[in-house]
């Protein structure tokens, strides 16, 4: 594997096409996969790994589920794109509708990225506004003007914000702390166009919001005049939040069924702003392409009550295990969501999670897969427990840490 990624660096920055992919942060180079097989990958020197990452969070149903492969090879077999509108894109429009709260119109999209930049764009047109309030620790894809005091990526890196965005783009948005109504009602004032957030943070690892944090937000932003844009690119359809409306909404990973895919929807009123109902631009080739829309639609089917059970109950399984190791870790969990993370207490927000004992998370990591387990290679990163998971994959996964944290 050594050589193969020795070749990627000659062509790739990093040898990889997204950071998160690096294992820097951990102190190793990244590991090639070869296949993904339910909830398992199997990299090219075919070592096997219980894999708790699937995809950051698209594979709900695990690996290569057959519905979604079906799925998608009928949908190929009939052409990959159009140009042009298609029944599945309706289908698919409607399903999203049905399912997240507050969306009553959608656009279909390919990245969360995309979504999010068009959603900031519909909530400058609606307000008159320019400025965006965002939260430290909060990422929202590589949108020049929110890659400030971002988490994901950026946090495993150890930088502030991104060169090459100018100080024009980074002065329209200004950062509140999570959890803290203070800081943001000393910013909402009449120059902000939207308050955005991730109701379930999990790019600082998952930091849930405080009780009522949530609704102080959706009253804060309607007494300031501005619009509350929830980013459930993470969240949606995974983890059944309660929440108090949105006015605009980001979706994507799930969506997709681990192809590029991501959408945004809300308000009709604000929906109908955007190209060609409205005069707010947004286009994309492949925007709701047949193959994509294939896979989101078979993997939402399999997403019923007994399944979002069964996800809940993994999830509640790894936690409770993970957190019985060892009293300096902190086991942060939501359905189909968790992080250790390596502090004696939950943090509440950025700040809290960069306490975190980052060097010891990379030697739990490292001793993860060296045992065949594969997690986040970042302290700031969430665990996604899927349908694919069995009791046994767990137990694998706590036999190992228990394995790895004797080591450190």
């Amino acid at each position: 594997m050594t050589g193969l990624y020795e070749e990627a660096v000659k062509v790739m920055p990093g040898g990889v096409n997204s950071p998160v992919r690096s294992m820097a942060a951990i102190g190793r180079d990244p590991i090639f996969i070869a296949r993904g097989e339910g909830a398992e990958l199997v990299d090219t020197d075919g070592k096997r790994y219980v894999d708790w990452v699937c995809s950051w969070g698209p594979l709900i149903a695990g690996h290569a589920h057959p519905d979604v492969v079906a799925a998608v090879q009928e949908a190929a077999a009939l052409g990959t794109s159009y140009g042009a509108p298609t029944e599945r894109e309706v289908v698919l429009a409607r399903e999203i509708i049905d399912r997240m709260p507050s969306v009553e119109m959608v656009r279909l999209v390919n990245s969360g990225t995309e979504a999010t930049m068009s959603a900031l764009r519909v909530a400058r047109a609606a307000t008159g506004r320019d400025r965006i309030v965002k939260f430290a620790g909060h990422y929202h894809g590589h949108v020049d003007g929110l890659l400030v005091q971002a988490g994901s990526g950026l946090a495993t890196a150890g930088l502030p914000a991104s060169r090459g965005v100018t100080p024009l783009q980074a002065g329209d948005t200004a950062v509140a702390s999570w959890n803290d109504r203070g800081s943001v009602e000393a910013l909402l004032d009449d120059s902000i166009a939207a308050v955005i957030c991730e109701p379930l943070p999990a790019n600082m690892g998952v930091v849930p919001a405080d009780g009522g944090f949530l609704e102080f937000l959706r009253d804060a932003t309607e007494r300031a005049g501005a619009l509350l844009i929830l980013d459930e690119v993470i969240s949606g359809f995974r983890c059944q939040l309660e929440r108090p409306p949105a006015d605009l909404v980001v979706m994507g990973k799930i969506i997709g069924g681990g192809l590029p895919l991501a959408a945004y929807g809300g308000r009709e009123d604000l929906m109908r702003l955007v190209a060609p109902a409205g005069d707010v631009y947004q286009a994309g080739t492949l925007s709701g392409n047949p193959v994509a829309t294939a896979a989101g639609l078979a993997t939402l089917r399999l997403l019923d009550g007994d399944a979002y059970a069964q996800i809940r109950a993994t999830s509640e399984q790894l936690a409770t295990g993970l957190a019985a190791l060892d009293s300096q870790i902190s086991v942060v969990w939501q359905q189909g969501l968790l992080t250790p993370f390596f502090r004696p207490t939950a943090p509440r927000n950025y700040d809290d999670a960069k306490g975190c004992e980052i060097e010891v998370y990379g030697g739990f990591a490292r001793g993860l897969l060296e045992r065949g387990v594969y997690p986040p290679a970042s302290q700031f990163e969430a665990w996604f427990p899927s349908l694919a998971h069995t009791d046994a994959h767990v137990e694998q996964t706590i036999e190992a840490a228990k394995a790895a944290l004797s080591e450190l």
